[in-house]
């Protein structure tokens, strides 16, 4: 929300475009930024009246403007309306006006959203530069948390301050909300189940909704030769996840399968934002990305519940003990701290690999100008050979270690453990200890 009142006051703003996997709240949150700072909302669902696309074979964002006043029922007026475009995805020729939008409407505030607008765009040949853009993900854990109307676990995450040890009282706490934030994920609806009602069932059932949402998406919007292949693709994470190295194969997909023929279905998925795709660096400098290499990557879910509930995982492992945290070699742990990482960092996090896979490192962040190695420790067992391989092959590139485990927050030397819980403060925590170094 205050990103968006910042798009809304800014000079040379143009239209928005907010991106998200479906179901993620986008809808909600155009409404209500809608409701609480303009005068009035004019919405426009394609997917809802796939008629109204006619009114924009036009490219005049007057003529455009009255005649979605007729529909709405109200006057779209500059400065005090916003014009909202959903699903705008179904109707190219609205993506496409956009820029007419900006060219010859500048005052008027224009916000499209779409679930799969990275794959529209990828075939539109739209002009990226005439809008901006803004990207919505599921829940994260500290917003998992203040969803909670107590919210007391949120507000002491954020009032960390030092690195001393986090008070048992509260890193038990937030061990056992993560427990079920790894069952129920970040998605508003699931979420929104468990707070008002702690009815760990709906919110499977809801998740159980949200996947066929999808699969239907790949049979609807994706090329018919391409949908097959997304399905398995799609299907293939628990079993890509489970190995020890979770470099994505192809042959985990289908026997005999080869990169050429899954390509486009697997950029398909990249593009609707249902996985992340990092990639291994051939060396940790900056930046990162002009050491990617293309050919080996790692496949995550955009939803720690998301990937639970793919992986047929029962929620009824929440009663024993940590097993959650440790289920199929800790996938859904290093999926929850890669879900973490990303809103916090600009550049997306890699990863660093040789020979053993017992010396992988799970991810690399690019924080400022450093970049750092992380590992994931879901189990009780903290040793790590992969943090010190890394260090010892470069040390002078290396002023800080990362390990998220279950252990208390401390800084040991150039180590820095961040509990499990704390996922979701990594910037800032990671800041404090650079400071130190």
């Amino acid at each position: 929300m205050p990103e968006l009142v910042a798009w809304q006051s800014k000079d040379g703003r143009k239209p928005l475009l907010l991106q998200g996997v479906r179901q993620c709240g986008k809808t909600w949150l155009l409404k209500e930024f809608g409701h609480r700072h303009f005068e009035a909302t004019a919405y426009v669902n394609f997917d809802e009246n796939p008629e109204y696309a006619e009114f924009f074979a036009v490219k005049d964002p007057d003529q455009i403007t009255r005649n979605l006043s007729w529909v709405v029922g109200q006057p779209i007026e500059d400065g005090r309306t916003l014009l909202v475009l959903d699903e705008i995805q179904g109707c190219p020729a609205a993506l496409n006006s956009l820029k007419y939008f900006r060219e010859k409407r500048p005052r008027l505030h224009v916000a499209a959203a779409g679930s799969l607008l990275g794959v529209a765009l990828a075939g539109s040949g739209f002009p990226v530069g005439q809008v901006d853009f803004l990207t919505l993900g599921p829940l994260t854990f500290l917003e998992f948390l203040r969803a909670d109307p107590d919210g007391a676990l949120a507000e002491y995450a954020e009032s960390i301050t030092d690195l001393g040890p986090v008070p048992e009282v509260f890193l038990n706490r937030l061990a056992e909300q993560l427990k079920y934030y790894l069952a129920v994920g970040g998605m508003p609806e699931p979420v929104s189940l468990w707070v008002e009602r702690h009815d760990v069932a709906a919110a499977d059932e809801s998740l159980g909704a949200i996947l066929r949402a999808y699969e239907l998406d790949f049979a609807k919007h994706a090329k018919p030769t391409d949908f097959p292949k997304i399905s398995l693709i799609w299907g293939s994470l628990p079993s890509q996840l489970s190995r020890e190295n979770k470099k994505f194969l192809y042959q985990t997909v289908k026997p005999g399968a080869r990169a050429r023929e899954y390509e486009d279905a697997l950029q398909w998925l990249v593009r609707a934002e249902l996985v992340a795709k990092i990639h291994r660096v051939t060396a940790p400098r900056l930046p990162l990305s002009a050491y990617d290499d293309l050919s080996a990557f790692k496949l995550f879910a955009v939803d720690v519940g998301l990937l639970r509930k793919l992986s047929r995982l029962s929620t009824t492992t929440l009663l024993e003990g940590d097993r959650l945290f440790t289920e199929f070699r800790g996938a859904l742990s290093e999926n929850y701290v890669l879900q973490a990482l990303r809103p916090q960092y600009e550049v997306t996090p890699r990863y660093w690999s040789r020979s053993n896979p017992a010396c992988d490192v799970d991810f690399l962040v690019q924080h400022d100008n450093e970049v750092l190695p992380v590992e994931v420790k879901s189990g009780a067992s903290v040793s790590s050979r992969s943090l010190a391989n890394y260090s010892a092959r470069y040390p002078k590139e290396t002023p800080l270690r990362i390990r998220f485990s279950s252990q208390n927050l401390r800084l040991d030397g150039d180590l820095l453990n961040i509990p499990l819980g704390l996922a979701s403060q990594a910037r800032r925590l990671i800041a404090l200890a650079l400071q130190r170094a």
